[in-house]
């Protein structure tokens, strides 16, 4: 049996449908991502879960039991909002420690557990401090201090990461996933960033428009997209119409066909597809290019090794594709 379960469960306000016949599990333990769109119904979803907004229909089985009926008191759940929604009258470890105090902790267990989370997200040097004075990569490693600091049974992350800056929201992700896996604390976390996702999780849950879309891990969703939302939404995937591919490849295809960038590669002219640069873009350690070739514009992914390796505008090259990569799409 999973140790999280859900099961059909249906949300509406009015006659607008949030999100509809959602299915889905995740094992002891395990880094589920909720990805898609803004608007697609994964926060929502999140804060069904929490019992924070109540379902139309459906059950959701934590450790065999429906927490559906419980109040959000009663689910042992943490989560972790955006917005942080820490208290600014309260010092860190105050804010961390309200929780337990609600639960009537004696106040040696209370002290020892808040030391121990603040050592976790190593805020230590901070307990005195209030909001004002801390960073937002700081503040948010304060809320998901004080949602780990009850032991909750899951831990719930509605796009923790998306106010901070590049740099922090790298660091930050990769402590959430330290601890997450250090407490094999089973986790969900929302999001609309694909990077964010593939680097995160176990397994990545994909919402388009109210419903799930594909349901796999990272390399399952970037290299086997079961239609065109799916293809266009994880990775960069060049979409082609089946008879743009067939012009380019040579070969027949019933359906539109999906590429991805890096499996297109650069030789010499007079060899391969016959092609000339349009553009480039600079993405740190890639070149993204953009081509035509056969009267099809395609996007290809470079290393970025050289300065003296960049193709200017103009430039005629050859392509090679790897048709093993190529995959028609619905």
């Amino acid at each position: 049996m999973s140790y999280l379960s859900v099961n059909q469960l249906n949300k509406s306000y009015g006659p607008t449908s949030i999100f509809q016949d959602i299915d889905f599990t995740a094992s002891e333990g395990e880094f589920v991502t909720l990805l898609g769109p803004s608007g697609c119904g994964k926060s929502t979803l999140l804060r069904c879960l929490a019992g924070l907004t109540p379902v139309d229909s459906g059950q959701v089985l934590l450790q065999g039991q429906d927490i559906v009926p419980l109040t959000p008191q009663k689910r042992s759940i943490g989560m972790v909002f955006q917005s942080y929604a820490l208290f600014p009258n309260m010092t860190v470890e105050r804010n961390v420690a309200f929780g337990l105090k609600m639960q009537k902790l004696a106040a040696a267990d209370i002290q020892r557990r808040v030391g121990e989370v603040l050592e976790l997200v190593e805020l230590n040097d901070y307990a005195k401090r209030y909001p004002h004075q801390l960073s937002g990569g700081q503040c948010q490693r304060v809320a998901l201090a004080r949602s780990l600091v009850t032991r909750p049974r899951l831990l719930l992350l509605d796009e923790p990461l998306s106010a901070l800056d590049a740099r922090i929201r790298r660091h930050l992700r990769d402590q959430i996933r330290r601890i997450q896996k250090e407490l094999n604390l089973t986790t969900l976390f929302v999001t609309h960033d694909q990077e964010e996702a593939l680097t995160l999780s176990d397994r990545i849950v994909l919402m388009n428009k109210g419903k799930i879309v594909q349901n796999g891990n990272a390399e399952s969703l970037y290299t086997q997209p079961v239609d065109l939302f799916a293809a266009g939404f994880i990775g960069n995937y060049n979409l082609l119409s089946a008879e743009q591919a067939s012009r380019l490849t040579g070969e027949t295809y019933s359906s539109q066909v999906a590429l991805r960038p890096e499996s297109v590669a650069f030789c010499a002219a007079d060899r391969g597809i016959p092609a000339h640069i349009l553009s480039h873009s600079l993405l740190g350690n890639v070149i993204r290019y953009r081509v035509k070739a056969r009267d099809v514009e395609l996007w290809v992914d470079v290393l970025n090794r050289s300065v003296d390796d960049l193709h200017p505008e103009g430039h005629q090259v050859g392509l090679l594709l790897d048709k093993l990569t190529i995959r028609e799409v619905a």
